[in-house]
């Protein structure tokens, strides 16, 4: 296949992020119309946010917003339905596991294109989570299957999926190569909040599993401050909300160890991370961002996608527990030799090499 019409969906920062590299290697030979669903209203997707980081701007924001996982997938495909009829692509594309990802897969799948799907392969094996549903019933549907490494692929070849697979490596990989040095030139949050490279825990916490849960985010919060050493803690909106409802806000903003800060915009995220000297975090992609960068990551869940970076020595898996929070924030032993687990960081020319030369026939 040549000249193609690919409708590329995302629902939220992170997937603009890794579709940024992507829609790059794509409008170079073909025709993409990128949409977003408004799945996450953020400020951040700003002019300013696409500008920085050279992303094309959506050609429909369908305005979807916020509300229960039935109530928000059934109205994504009700006007994703109506875009993909009107657009008539010859592919629709998708990444990683959110409702977004679900809708317009469930649309595709209902309609003529081929459906594609980017992060594939990935299992937490925790079906309580949304995005593992998301993510297994996603590949069930794809008839273009891009896994970001070997052991996504032997997933998919387990489920009984073996047409239509290509390892193409990672496509956040590609973004955070491109982002590294434009961050390093153009941020100064180092600066701004008196930072010094390697001197510092950069925290995220936002899984519903841990900020709706009391016990769980007094233990993160507990395990936070005894790090040993500053921990910078950009507050999610829904993080912040829980610690007010759990009468924790105190205690974190009293303690002296722990720097609270207002989300900040992705080049300012990137910063920070490649100046941590470690990273807690419960969110997927800042663990793989983190092993990219070579920080030695604290995953605050009991269970990961990326269970390479486990099983290589780089990524610890605490959960909730403070002590084991505190444990893996302490210790200083030394990390491994890295592997290469996840391409070469051509991920994105590897996707648009699969979509040209695809034979559906």
């Amino acid at each position: 296949m040549s000249d193609l019409k690919i409708l590329s969906v995302v629902g939220a920062r992170p997937q603009f992020i890794k579709a940024f590299p992507v829609s790059a290697a794509l409008r170079r030979e073909h025709d993409e119309v990128l949409v977003h669903t408004g799945q996450h209203y953020d400020e951040s997707l700003s002019g300013v946010f696409f500008d920085e980081l050279d992303i094309p701007k959506p050609d429909y924001n369908l305005g979807v917003g916020s509300g229960p996982h039935a109530v928000q997938t059934a109205e994504m495909m009700h006007r994703l339905d109506a875009v993909v009829a009107d657009e008539d692509p010859d592919v629709v594309l998708v990444y990683g596991d959110t409702n977004s990802t679900l809708a317009a897969a469930l649309v595709a799948s209902k309609r003529d294109p081929l459906l594609a799907h980017v992060e594939a392969g990935l299992r937490s094996h925790n079906w309580e989570m949304p995005e593992e549903v998301n993510r297994v019933l996603t590949d069930h549907c794809s008839d273009l299957l891009f896994a970001p490494s070997e052991s996504a692929a032997l997933t998919l070849e387990s489920e009984g999926i073996h047409d239509g697979v290509y390892v193409t490596g990672d496509v956040q990989y590609d973004a955070i190569l491109q982002v590294r040095s434009t961050a390093r030139d153009r941020s100064t949050v180092l600066e701004d909040m008196g930072l010094r490279d390697g001197e510092y825990v950069l925290a995220t916490v936002h899984r519903a599993a841990n900020t709706d849960d009391r016990s769980r985010l007094e233990a993160i919060v507990s395990g936070l401050a005894d790090a040993g050493r500053p921990v910078v803690f950009p507050v999610h909106p829904r993080t912040e909300n829980a610690l007010h409802e759990a009468g924790l806000w105190e205690q974190v903003t009293t303690n002296e160890n722990i720097l609270l800060v207002d989300p900040v915009g992705y080049l300012d995220f990137v910063r920070l991370l490649d100046g941590a000297e470690r990273v807690a975090t419960d969110s997927g992609g800042v663990q793989k961002e983190a092993f990219y960068l070579d920080k030695r990551c604290v995953t605050l869940r009991g269970e990961t996608e990326w269970v390479e970076t486990v099983d290589a020595g780089w990524n610890t898996l605490v959960g909730a527990d403070a002590v084991a929070i505190r444990t893996a924030l302490q210790t200083d032993d030394p990390l491994p030799e890295k592997p290469s687990l996840y391409g070469d960081g051509t991920a994105a020319a590897r996707i648009e090499d699969a979509l040209s030369s695809y034979d559906d026939e």
